[in-house]
């Protein structure tokens, strides 16, 4: 029996989970949950990434008091953000989170200098103000003094390797979601680094998943033994990408959701697909383990978690299964919202936010919990539906099945609504894909399975899954034109 240790950090928690494999079949085990909230500091919000990194330290500690032959851990996470470090590889400051609203107003200003186009033909990912070319600009417009005395950026899960081995470099699959990665080559695009002016020298050398880092010299864990004897894997480090790995398609020629704080949906591709109508719908390549990820990302319960948030601050008892239920018993497709409003993406109160666009838009404004949910889910999946449509039509493919994976999958509200809205076999599970996906890409690079062909067969021997099929297709069609209508004109 091999164990492995798989960090999953979710931009609301963070997962250690053991994972034990006998050669036929793998069984997870969450061994330490923690929250992992932003911080506020004036009008700033950071990532508490020393808090995060005691957390998982925790995590390894409570899993050598209860497995004593630990062979492995690696960590994924969210990609785009970073931190910055001075000569003595120290932090100059806490990351900065992917919401700040200073990267808007960086995105607006970088474009102006530099096309949409041209930056999306260079790199194949999609424009967003998240995207670290644009917290970096956004870094350079508020301090330079501090981008001038980096010498070194390492996104999240990379930065928490360095703590753990002193180890200082960069995974490819959370790479590419920096906007900084030139599609034809695979490496750092220093033309674009040199012309919008960040110093080249602070990126690091990139490695492929499944390859050793090293292993635990962390002061806090030397004394540890077992810790001291695990290796260190750049796993795929790209929650996303780990995700996709644990979606149970028989071939890459399947449609995923990886659902959770956001939702990308997409597929598998050998190479990226970057042309005119790419760009137009917005879709991004993303580096996958040994392939590209063609997606869309769309927010997520991100909304759902939001509301949850504001009503509980109001003190309004909001637990999941308690909306979940009164959004069952809600009227059907009374209103929309695009769940990509850039009204969305800050925090702030989202119930008022979702009424204001229904009373903008001439709708029916949802005043209770089971009406606000029902927005929220039925919005997404019709938004499935929309980005679906596009899918295809790039690759000239129809899909008959789509696979949710992740956190979301356990939502069976949203399940049965994306069959319905997209009139497609929704396949849900597993829920913990992404940690998953880390242990499988670990279970490779210490040689106890091949590869992809092996991991899909030990997908279908360790898991069970639920299939969702489309219902009330008349109400769903006719909700899928209003909302295609709606849509369209808040764009124009």
């Amino acid at each position: 029996m091999h164990h492995v240790l798989a960090v999953d950090l979710g931009a609301s928690s963070g997962r250690v989970m053991v994972a034990s494999f006998d050669g036929q079949t793998v069984n997870l085990e969450e061994i330490h949950r923690f929250k992992n909230q932003p911080l506020q500091i004036f009008d700033r919000l950071h990532w508490n990434v020393y808090s995060i990194f005691n957390e998982v330290k925790n995590g390894i500690s409570i899993a050598t008091r209860s497995f004593e032959n630990l062979h492995a851990i690696g960590i994924d996470g969210w990609g785009v953000d970073y931190g910055l470090l001075d000569e003595y590889g120290e932090l100059l400051a806490l990351p900065r989170h992917y919401r700040d609203t200073r990267n808007v107003q960086a995105m607006d200003s970088l474009l102006q200098r530099w096309s949409t186009e041209d930056l999306f033909y260079s790199t194949g990912i999609q424009i967003m103000p998240i995207n670290t070319v644009f917290q970096l600009y956004a870094e350079q417009m508020e301090n330079p003094r501090r981008l001038t005395r980096a010498r070194h950026l390492l996104l999240i899960p990379d930065l928490l390797n360095y703590f753990l081995t002193s180890e200082m470099s960069a995974e490819f699959t959370n790479a590419t979601t920096t906007q900084l990665i030139n599609a034809n080559s695979g490496r750092w695009d220093k033309e674009l680094i040199r012309k919008i002016g960040l110093p080249s020298t602070i990126f690091p050398s990139i490695y492929p998943p499944a390859t050793l880092l090293g292993t635990i010299i962390d002061h806090d864990l030397m004394d540890n033994a077992i810790a001291r004897s695990m290796k260190v894997v750049r796993t795929t480090s790209h929650d996303t990408a780990s995700a996709v790995i644990a979606v149970p398609g028989e071939s890459e020629d399947v449609v995923y959701i990886s659902s959770g704080t956001w939702s990308l949906l997409g597929t598998v591709v050998r190479k990226p697909i970057i042309n005119e109508q790419t760009k137009k719908y917005n879709f991004t390549n993303e580096g996958g383990y040994g392939n590209y990820r063609l997606l869309k990302n769309i927010m997520g319960l991100w909304l759902l978690q939001e509301t949850q948030r504001v009503l509980s601050r109001q003190g309004i008892s909001a637990d999941t299964k308690q909306i979940i239920s009164a959004a069952e018993h809600a009227p059907p497709c009374l209103s929309f919202v695009d769940p990509d409003d850039p009204r969305l993406l800050q925090t702030g109160d989202i119930p008022q936010i979702i009424r204001q666009i229904c009373r903008e838009s001439g709708q029916y404004v949802p005043e209770s919990i089971g009406e606000l949910t029902r927005c929220i889910l039925e919005s997404l999946a019709l938004k499935y539906r929309w980005v679906l449509d596009q899918l295809e039509e790039l690759t000239g493919k129809h899909y008959e099945a789509i696979h949710i994976v992740g956190g979301g999958s356990q939502n069976q509200l949203l399940s049965q609504f994306t069959a319905s809205a997209t009139g497609r076999r929704v396949i849900s599970g597993p829920g913990e894909a992404s940690a998953l996906g880390n242990v499988l890409v670990q279970l490779v690079a210490l040689g106890e399975i091949s590869g992809i062909g092996q991991i899909r067969q030990l997908l279908h021997d360790s898991f069970s899954y639920e299939t969702y099929a489309p219902q009330d297709q008349d109400m769903w069609e006719s909700s899928f034109h209003q909302f295609k209508k709606f849509v369209t004109t808040q764009l124009t």
